[in-house]
């Protein structure tokens, strides 16, 4: 049985100042294994983090419906974890309480709670930074921390919208092997929205690719590389291939886009 199931789910968006309604995402189904690790792809506005957003119960789908474990989706819930791009942490919270935030909401004991949340920073590699507050953290820890909150409330499912696209570089890198190894061990189901073609493949188990706007989904293409996935995988004959199909893939929707606008 499948973790997740999006049966025919698309979004209007309503007209504003007197303008036409905007379809956002083409009625879309796609069908969730548990444990999947699903990247999804596509061009600016194509409607990937709306397809997240209804799945996280915080966009409203205009037709279709979403069953997690069999349960229809109406609305947001601990059962599903979501971390976004911007850094969405509560300033006047340590780092402890920021990872245990989401335990106390749901009346978890003090030390429970604070027991799980050092254990969840220490898997981020954050151990030493537990009583630092956000503005004392580089954007790299912001995100370590966000993930933390997210996965110490065990959720079924978790949801990541381009939560690495305002790092440098070499951060990046660093956090896509964190996650990666966080999911080889905890076995997570993971929904993963990004831009990056190669991040996409190098953390994926399949990658879903949407089509310019009104969004759908165009591929869904398996990425049959071994776990444990060391970094210099993105060498070898096999990435290199699936990167230069994606690239096509994603350079045709690209190039739509642009003549739409």
């Amino acid at each position: 049985m499948s973790k997740l199931i999006i049966e025919n789910v698309g979004k209007v968006f309503p007209a504003q100042r007197g303008g036409q309604p905007t379809r956002a995402l083409t009625p879309t189904t796609l069908s969730v294994a548990d444990n999947d690790f699903i990247t999804i792809l596509g061009p600016s506005g194509c409607g990937k983090s709306t397809l997240l957003r209804i799945i996280g119960g915080l966009e409203t789908a205009s037709e279709g419906r979403i069953l997690l474990d069999g349960a229809p989706v109406s609305g947001p819930g601990a059962d599903r974890g979501f971390v976004f791009q911007s850094y969405t942490l509560f300033p006047w919270l340590t780092v402890i309480e920021n990872i245990a935030f989401g335990l106390r909401e749901k009346g978890v004991p003090e030390r429970e709670r604070l027991d799980r949340a050092r254990d969840w920073a220490g898997r981020v590699g954050l151990s030493a930074f537990v009583d630092h507050f956000p503005k004392q953290l580089s954007g790299g820890m912001q995100q370590r921390t966000a993930i933390a909150r997210a996965l110490a409330n065990d959720p079924k499912i978790l949801l990541l919208d381009e939560p690495f696209g305002a790092l440098d570089n070499q951060t990046r890198a660093l956090m896509q092997e964190m996650l990666l190894g966080i999911w080889e061990r905890e076995q997570k189901t993971v929904l993963f929205v990004t831009h990056d073609i190669e991040e996409a493949i190098f953390v994926g188990s399949r990658v879903v690719v949407m089509s310019a706007r009104p969004g759908r989904i165009k591929a869904d293409i398996a990425v049959d590389l071994p776990h444990p996935r060391p970094y210099t995988i993105k060498t070898s004959p096999e990435f290199v291939a699936l990167k230069e199909r994606l690239v096509e893939e994603i350079r045709v929707e690209a190039v739509l886009a642009a003549e739409v606008h």
